[in-house]
């Protein structure tokens, strides 16, 4: 919900832009660190929102960095975060940026295949160093989530399956440059039910047990991400439920003495304090349908076409009556470049304010520059 103030310096501001409320930010971070035991370690992961104030902020709060490129491994470093506090995923890690986490001495690689365990050792031999590692494992476990974003199925290119388990710890052996120090796992994003975390942990418990009768007690337990948010009422569920979040993992995750818990929340922490602000530049009405043509498009904010995301819409010049049945669609020239089919507004006019809410993850992070757009811009307040 935006004030008074905030709407008026909307329209004097030089659209589209993301706007970010701070205040919610420092409520959300802070209703997880009230509701996450002591010794859960936070991981925020910087492919939700990599912005230099975002960031900060969320360093400041006491988070660790999850990266999954060379380059936010970077950003993580260059904004503050501790190199012992950011772990390093990825399916694809280049040599380029093994070197570069190496040189910094991250805490952690979680490492998806047996090939890249080998180039982690060479890389890391020719440095004189050990690389502590992960393995980022595929546990079967349906996040009943969007296809795009469900990573923890067999199916899905992540992670090291269960039958490849025996040759990994043979390989490892063969590794002095290697020091196996936890298990990763990550089942997809934007999981609205519980039960999936639930499986996730039972889970977790038989591949942590077959690992401890092989003889590796691994002192680090990571359960990714992937809470999701309310798209509907960003406004009534500003926050998640972080409370019955954790609670999962205290009832059914049977951590050993000695073992970590480790979290890579995003969007979860993100989402919520973000809008897209735009204005209408043109109302095209027809026989079935109206359009209302915003200055934002799929380049701001892709995620309605690339996941046919839901975000609430809502006209900040008009907050009558929502009576008129509207296409929100962006000046792009693709089809696909449609934030909404027949949203509900108040009756919409040329030079009208758009907020199209909960774009604080994946949004100005995913931006580009198709068809030579402007860089999106960036506005904060509290």
């Amino acid at each position: 919900m935006f004030t008074e103030n905030q709407i008026k310096s909307f329209g004097s501001k030089t659209t589209p832009f993301y706007f970010y409320d701070l205040d919610i930010l420092k409520k959300t971070l802070n209703e997880v660190k009230t509701n996450a035991p002591k010794e859960y370690h936070i991981h925020y992961a910087l492919k939700a929102n990599s912005n230099p104030v975002i960031l900060k902020l969320i360093k400041d709060a006491g988070f660790g960095a999850d990266c999954v490129s060379g380059n936010e491994v970077k950003r993580a470093v260059e904004t503050g975060f501790k190199p012992n506090d950011i772990v390093f995923a990825g399916v694809g890690k280049s040599d380029e940026e093994i070197n570069y986490a190496l040189d910094v001495d991250i805490f952690c690689f979680n490492v998806e295949s047996t090939a890249e365990l080998t180039v982690i050792n060479e890389l890391a031999k020719v440095k004189g160093k050990k690389a502590k590692v992960a393995l980022r494992i595929n546990p079967n476990v349906d996040a009943h989530t969007h296809k795009y974003i469900t990573t923890g199925l067999e199916e899905n290119k992540f992670g090291i399956n269960p039958y490849e388990f025996d040759t990994v710890l043979n390989l490892i052996k063969t590794l002095p440059n290697i020091e196996l120090i936890g298990l990763h796992f990550h089942i997809g994003s934007q999981i609205t039910s519980l039960t999936p975390f639930k499986n996730l942990c039972l889970r977790v418990n038989e591949i942590n047990h077959w690992f401890i009768e092989k003889g590796y007690l691994l002192p680090n337990i990571n359960v990714g991400g992937g809470l999701g948010i309310n798209y509907h009422e960003p406004d009534n569920e500003a926050i998640p439920d972080f409370k019955s979040f954790f609670e999962v993992f205290k009832q059914f995750l049977e951590l050993k003495p000695g073992q970590q818990l480790h979290f890579e929340l995003g969007r979860a922490l993100v989402a919520n304090c973000g809008s897209l602000i735009s204005k209408v530049l043109y109302i095209k009405n027809g026989i079935n349908t109206n359009f209302a043509i915003l200055d934002a498009g799929m380049t701001e904010l892709i995620r309605p076409a690339l996941y046919q995301a839901y975000h609430k819409i809502e006209n900040l010049s008009n907050t009558g009556e929502s009576n008129v049945k509207y296409d929100v669609v962006g000046p792009i020239c693709e089809s696909s470049d449609c934030f909404g089919k027949a949203v509900m507004l108040p009756e919409t006019k040329r030079g009208d304010i758009i907020a199209i809410r909960s774009a604080g993850a994946y949004g100005e992070v995913m931006s580009n520059r198709y068809n030579l757009r402007d860089e999106v811009r960036t506005f904060f307040g509290e």
